[in-house]
């Protein structure tokens, strides 16, 4: 299953991308926006791991575009933040099937990855 990461905290992003590649996923990294979209042009993504505040762009552009490039693959929304707190992305983001805090126990982000990536 191919994961694509759009972290704008490069440490965290690897730490993520280190657990799933365990795990035995194919991981790709992005930092912004640009990014993102680049890649998601060229390659197939089966789970986008999202951070809803990216230091340049928009994460809610990126799952956009992710919905019409990619329309089965899923997004699972990760953000240190109480925006979207009352579940309200998923009214913004069709592709949305998780929100969880970027805290998240790494095993944990794994599950959901496993579970959202096999639909």
């Amino acid at each position: 299953m191919n994961v694509l990461i759009v972290e704008s905290r490069p440490d965290l992003a690897l730490i993520w991308t280190r657990h799933l590649e365990r795990q035995g996923y194919v991981v790709a990294k992005a930092e912004d926006q640009e990014s993102a979209v680049s890649y998601l042009a060229e390659n197939q993504t089966d789970i986008i791991v999202l951070d809803l505040v990216l230091k340049q762009g928009s994460a809610l552009a990126v799952a956009d575009f992710a919905s019409y490039r990619h329309p089965d693959a899923r997004v699972i929304f990760v953000t240190d933040t109480t925006f979207f707190s009352d579940g309200s992305i998923f009214n913004h983001a069709s592709n949305a099937c998780a929100f969880l805090p970027a805290g998240t126990p790494p095993e944990d982000l794994a599950a959901m990855v496993a579970h959202y990536g096999d639909h």
